[in-house]
């Protein structure tokens, strides 16, 4: 266990570390990867879903959604940049992986393609929330940025809901199966 000053000679505050857990500065980097990958994904199956729908009703939602998405991965290419983190080795992955996704789902129609983005976003929303619990008040611009973008989310999320999702033949086992994916990535992404 460390000792970390908060204030004044005294004052202590304990973090709890044990050995072999990463350094603060570390977990914050895998964080920037992971988040920098997962907004990669979401860009893929956005263009993925609008490569088949791209003429549909369905279209302009998922362009607004695909356009904040955009903002956020510029964003996190950014931060990988300037801080100095390595981005996951697995973005050629991501790159097929993504798009497939947005691509198959959208061949089942609009429906089936909210209904990924919402199993998507419920799975950003609670490895957002992780995240900004995590960073505590050490990181405050991160965590402000995480935060906003969860919002962004979760907005999606509900357009999404908005747009049918729910009435997808098959909803409960497509986003399941989509959820299980999206922690598989996140999991992997944080590592390698």
């Amino acid at each position: 266990m460390t000792k970390d000053a908060t204030s004044g000679p005294t004052a202590q505050r304990r973090v709890h570390r044990l050995p072999g857990d990463p350094k603060p500065a570390d977990r914050v980097a895998a964080m920037i990867r992971v988040d920098q990958a997962g907004e990669y994904g979401a860009k893929r199956i956005y263009e993925g879903q609008l490569a088949i729908l791209g003429r549909s009703r369905a279209a302009a939602p998922i362009r607004a959604m695909a356009a904040q998405e955009k903002r956020h991965l510029a964003e996190f290419d950014r931060l990988l940049v300037e801080r100095r983190v390595r981005p996951t080795a697995l973005a050629p992955l991501w790159h097929v992986a993504g798009f497939t996704l947005g691509a198959a789902t959208a061949l089942f129609g609009a429906r089936a393609a909210m209904a990924c983005t919402v199993a998507v976003e419920e799975v950003i929303d609670a490895h957002y929330g992780d995240q900004a619990e995590q960073l505590g008040e050490s990181e405050k611009a991160l965590k402000a940025t995480i935060s906003e973008f969860r919002d962004d989310e979760l907005e999606h999320r509900a357009v999404a809901l908005e747009h049918g999702a729910r009435e997808t033949l098959g909803y409960e086992v497509l986003t399941t199966v989509i959820k299980a994916g999206s922690r598989l990535a996140i999991w992997l992404s944080t590592r390698i």
